[in-house]
């Protein structure tokens, strides 16, 4: 009777296990996904992403049950790459060349390989100055200092040194790179208004660009889009072993960041509610619309001549390992994107 007793008891207990097992999502992927964003609309939808809570959304959906999101502010290629090398971040976005670079660099090192998991916005940037001798590129000297995000392999930094190659050729891409100073651009923003520092320039995207333009001391010098085109300014990345052991994560981050970008497009009001409330900066709800309303400023997952950034960065020598194509720079899934 005691044998038989016990027996029902263990059946019991192992069907309540089982049944409290299947009630409990798996956990086989990360319960929290660390993710960096800069300061400016061109990170407009990671700002989506992070207010509307879609990650969480999605991998619910997904059934990785209640995922947590931990969000930083970081600015500047050489910054976000040591953030995502050093093991402190798994998603990131960034300017397009710091991401290549640490492609490049990365590359076949399995602990420290990157991949892209899209691309992330287009805007141009401007090069505004207070220096009133500056109306080119020519007229900057030595007694000049130029603000950017990360000295080399920003953003800004690695679209002025194109600007500069086509300027003054290619073997000078560098010729304004002792000028360059590393400011986040809130900070450069400030200096360059002032008027008080050693700052006589900025290159700087929205709404920063904008704010100073307003300014009757501070010109435009040059427009990343006269020099560049319509291309990808900045993309979203993941060191490839995160994205290897979290697949359905991966997904769920790219199934967030397709309807963040839909979310923009279709509600600009609400989009521009939501850069106000997340970045906290001093802009009124008719100038961030006025600056989602301009053409040249897009948000979309395909990257659009990528490669320009690639062939360049090849010819002066700042990479040693370039991909044959753009979808290698990325996950799998954009093989099959009509992207350049």
């Amino acid at each position: 009777m005691k044998r038989r007793n016990f027996s029902k008891l263990m059946m019991a207990a192992t069907l309540g296990l089982s049944m409290l097992a299947a009630s409990v999502p798996a956990r086989a992927e990360a319960p929290v996904v660390r993710l960096s964003h800069g300061y400016g609309l061109l990170y407009l939808p990671l700002m989506v992403i992070r207010d509307q809570g879609l990650i969480e959304k999605r991998a619910k959906a997904l059934g990785l049950g209640d995922v947590k999101t931990n969000w930083v502010l970081l600015d500047g290629g050489n910054v976000i790459n040591d953030a995502m090398l050093s093991g402190n971040l798994d998603i990131a976005g960034t300017g397009a060349p710091g991401f290549i670079t640490l492609w490049s660099k990365a590359h076949g090192i399995p602990r420290s390989e990157v991949i892209g998991l899209g691309a992330l916005s287009t805007s141009p940037l401007w090069l505004n100055t207070n220096n009133p001798n500056v109306k080119s590129l020519k007229d900057f000297t030595s007694k000049d200092k130029i603000a950017i995000p990360g000295i080399k392999t920003s953003l800004s930094a690695v679209l002025l040194q194109m600007a500069a190659a086509k300027t003054f050729g290619i073997d000078n891409y560098a010729k304004l790179d002792p000028l360059t100073v590393s400011l986040s651009h809130p900070e450069a923003l400030g200096s360059l208004l002032s008027g008080k520092t050693e700052i006589t320039g900025h290159f700087t995207s929205p709404p920063f660009s904008y704010q100073e333009v307003k300014d009757p001391k501070i010109k435009r010098v040059l427009n990343s889009s006269d020099v560049l085109g319509h291309i990808t300014i900045d993309v979203v990345f993941a060191l490839k072993q995160f994205t290897d052991k979290n697949p359905k994560l991966t997904q769920a981050f790219m199934e967030a960041q397709e309807e963040a970008n839909a979310y923009i497009a279709k509600n600009r009001k609400g989009a521009a509610e939501t850069f106000l409330r997340v970045s906290k900066m001093k802009l009124t709800q008719d100038e961030v619309e006025k600056m989602l309303a301009d053409p040249d400023t897009q948000f979309t997952t395909t990257p659009e001549d990528i490669m320009q950034y690639v062939v360049f960065m090849d010819k002066a020598g700042t990479i040693k390992t370039k991909p044959a194509v753009w979808s290698d720079l990325f996950v799998p899934a954009f093989k099959t994107r009509k992207g350049s």
